[in-house]
């Protein structure tokens, strides 16, 4: 997997401004994804997170798990899942 990406962070951010967006460009590295994406969440105050999803079902899903979903199930910020 890559790791952070604060140029990625920082051109959405950008994006979301000149829309009229107010935000906040946060990059995170940890082996513990969703809890660090819950934290960063919590600790900035957001009003949104985005994340993406791939999709995958059945057994795959199980094996690997989803990042996705533990961020919606554990968190208490509205979550947008792009596909």
């Amino acid at each position: 997997m890559g790791g952070a990406r604060p140029e990625i962070a920082e051109a959405v951010r950008a994006a979301a401004e000149r829309a009229g967006v107010t935000a906040k460009a946060v990059t995170v590295s940890s082996d513990l994804v969703a809890e660090a994406i819950l934290a960063a969440a919590r600790k900035h105050k957001c009003d949104l997170v985005v994340m993406a999803s791939h999709g995958r079902k059945g057994l795959k899903r199980l094996l690997l798990g989803s990042e996705t979903q533990h961020v919606l199930t554990h968190g208490d910020v509205p979550v947008l899942v792009l596909r």
